[in-house]
């Protein structure tokens, strides 16, 4: 009986979306990127938001026409573990640590183009 339920919000939901225009095709290509962890963030590496922008424009680099959705998880002030979905895709979970220092803004450069290389990568046809 609670599938019916389920469903009926699934159904719910996705017509909210279309009526929105949520799944315009003139809408630009859908790029996530979340932050879990946040706070473990040294303050010198910056944001949650500064994280994720320097993603976005890494991959709007290297794969301007991949879709893609970054869950990024912060395990230490040293460690980034990410998953990536690409073009519906799950990859394999990408980790990058610093091991003589904390994060801070040229190691987040480097882990946002070791991200947009792996979303070109696995972007390609």
């Amino acid at each position: 009986m609670w599938w019916g339920r389920f469903a009926a919000l699934l159904l719910a939901g996705a017509l909210a979306a279309a009526a929105s225009g949520a799944g315009a095709v003139s809408a630009p290509h859908p790029v996530r990127c979340t932050v879990a962890g946040a706070e473990k963030l040294p303050s010198e590496a910056g944001s949650a938001d500064a994280l994720c922008s320097a993603i976005e424009r890494a991959v709007a680099d290297k794969a301007p026409k991949a879709r893609f959705t970054a869950q990024v998880k912060v395990v230490t002030p040293s460690m980034l573990a990410t998953r990536l979905v690409v073009d519906g895709r799950p990859l394999p979970e990408q980790k990058f640590a610093v091991m003589d220092r904390n994060l801070n803004p040229s190691s987040i450069e480097r882990f946002a183009q070791s991200i947009a290389a792996t979303v070109a990568k696995a972007a390609r046809p």
